[in-house]
């Protein structure tokens, strides 16, 4: 889930082209550089606890399986598995994600034995019932963005600079975000999410960060805090795995119904 997490990575401003000059310039340097450092993984396999946590402070927990796959000159490949609690076990979700047309989107719901082709106009919408998107999860391929770069910030005794990047897809429920990434590992540490009417709807904070194959860096706490309901998400991810073979064939609509 190159989502979020699967998301943007950079490299520090005395590093870019001699050409990025302004700062939508920077920021687009910046953005091609975070792409070209996280291609060649592959495969990915991860499992992943959702906690949801309602303005009350009470929460509910699901616990998910998450299988992903690399595309070459388009978007990831996603599958996600629902094994608990008992009423979603068996629920699955399929993404394929594109550079420049709307992804491609399914929801196998098991007690109807059906699947459900998420429309493009709901991408929007809670995956869920969580505060994450269905557009949060897709993987972030750089023609669904303009980028400009804002400024140099610390966050959290890390040295990080801010790049704003604006939605290009139809139907983003987002008119801008703005990525907090840090220097030295290239990774992403916050995003604010501003809503269809500039307001500042939620925050994702990215925390304890592994390294993988000696190059790829992933988050392994990741929470999305909505600040218009009072809810967040925790999603906790866990025995990263790569170099499964998987095939697109793994990824087809038809694949849904047969997910153990």
């Amino acid at each position: 889930m190159r989502v979020l997490i699967w998301m943007i990575s950079a490299v520090g401003l005395v590093s870019l082209p001699a050409y990025a000059q302004t700062a939508e310039e920077q920021g687009l340097a910046i953005a091609v550089e975070a792409d070209q450092r996280d291609r060649g993984w592959g495969d990915a396999t991860a499992d992943m606890t959702m906690i949801l946590r309602n303005r009350q402070g009470e929460t509910s927990e699901r616990r998910i399986r998450v299988r992903t796959l690399e595309v070459e000159g388009d978007g990831d490949k996603s599958m996600t598995i629902f094994d608990h609690p008992a009423d979603v076990n068996g629920t699955a979700f399929l993404s394929h994600t594109h550079a420049t047309e709307a992804d491609d989107q399914w929801l196998y719901l098991p007690a109807l034995k059906r699947v459900k082709r998420i429309a493009s106009a709901n991408k929007s919408g809670p995956f869920v019932g969580s505060e994450f998107a269905y557009e949060d999860i897709s993987s972030q391929e750089l023609p669904k963005y303009r980028y400009k770069y804002l400024r140099d910030e610390a966050l959290g005794g890390q040295d990080a600079f801010v790049v704003e990047r604006i939605p290009q897809y139809r139907h983003s429920g987002y008119t801008r975000q703005v990525v907090w990434l840090d220097k030295e590992h290239y990774r992403v540490l916050k995003v604010e999410y501003f809503d269809r009417k500039g307001a500042h709807l939620k925050t994702l904070f990215a925390r304890d960060y592994r390294q993988y194959l000696d190059k790829y860096w992933r988050a392994h706490t990741m929470e999305m805090v909505n600040h218009r309901n009072g809810k967040s998400t925790v999603l906790s991810w866990s025995n990263f795995q790569f170099g499964n073979g998987f095939s697109e064939r793994d990824f087809e609509r038809n694949s849904l119904k047969r997910v153990r």
